[in-house]
């Protein structure tokens, strides 16, 4: 994990997002976020917001690295929030990672939004 892990909370374990599925983490304050798993040991972070009419992506079909709003059918990328074209707009994407079967997030948004998906690796490393 980064060097401020007082920063990072552990939300839950990796098997309590359904494979191909979300989890949401309900924020007063600010938006919720939504955890999508689209392998077995991957995870994805995001505003639970369409950057197109805020649907909640968390409600979504997860397809390989995307989502696809309920709302409107967007498609956004889960690596980088990124709507895929022709459609322009951008989730705001959160740091997550995956450590000894938990997923830890850190609630700030990410500064570098082609930073690699949380995966089972970085817990060895």
């Amino acid at each position: 994990m980064d060097a401020n892990v007082e920063d990072w909370v552990r939300v839950c374990a990796v098997e309590d997002i359904p494979l191909l599925g979300s989890r949401v983490l309900k924020r007063e304050g600010g938006d919720d976020i939504a955890l999508f798993r689209p392998a077995a040991a991957r995870v994805f972070a995001l505003a639970d917001r369409c950057p197109h009419k805020g649907g909640p992506l968390s409600q979504g079909i997860v397809s390989g690295d995307t989502v696809t709003c309920p709302l409107h059918g967007w498609n956004v990328q889960l690596d980088s929030g990124q709507a895929c074209a022709p459609d322009v707009g951008c989730a705001r994407r959160y740091p997550v990672q995956v450590r000894d079967g938990y997923v830890w997030l850190s609630p700030g948004p990410v500064a570098d939004l082609a930073a690699p998906p949380a995966t089972v690796a970085e817990a060895v490393a």
